[in-house]
């Protein structure tokens, strides 16, 4: 329980929810158990979910892809309070890592579902999560945008940015 309790007050994911409406969100939550050396997710899945790491190491593994110039794998270990895959929450994106227990680790997993009902239990909390990935997705986009303008050229990173936002839109059935 110190584990969790350590995730209540201490997760930067968290940090704009109140102490009541972060025990309310990881109410919403799943302890997983998984061993050393055992994958949670592989690159190319479909997120499902996010998750927190309450106790152990994960390592997030980035395989070149076919065909790229990029031969190098690259990781990044996380350890608790620190959370992963929260961009699968609110985007229909698939896995750009692959995720590693590299020690046994509790996680707890919070997945699409348990999103739908927190929005309707708690909407709130649901905006606040969604201001949070909005904010974390920006973040990245403005990074990804100035690393595309030094590899490239200004006009193509905008062209690619700008592309998507002036497509016409596909009407649901």
């Amino acid at each position: 329980m110190k584990n969790k309790s350590d995730l209540v007050f201490k997760s930067r994911f968290l940090k704009n929810l109140t102490m009541l409406e972060r025990s309310e969100f990881l109410q919403y939550c799943h302890r997983r158990q998984y061993k050393e050396n055992e994958y949670i997710y592989y690159q190319g899945d479909p997120g499902t979910g996010m998750y927190f790491v309450e106790d152990g190491k994960v390592e997030l593994i980035v395989e070149p892809e076919p065909g790229t110039q990029d031969e190098e794998t690259h990781s990044y270990v996380i350890e608790s309070p620190e959370s992963f895959g929260a961009l699968s929450i609110g985007y229909e994106l698939r896995r750009i890592s692959s995720a590693k227990c590299l020690t046994d680790c509790t996680l707890l997993g919070f997945f699409k579902p348990d999103f739908e009902t927190l929005k309707k239990r708690h909407p709130t909390i649901a905006v606040k999560f969604m201001e949070t990935l909005a904010m974390i997705a920006m973040k990245q986009l403005e990074i990804t945008t100035k690393e595309l303008k030094k590899a490239s050229s200004a006009e193509r990173a905008f062209s690619l940015q700008f592309q998507t936002y002036m497509e016409p839109q596909k009407e649901e059935n």
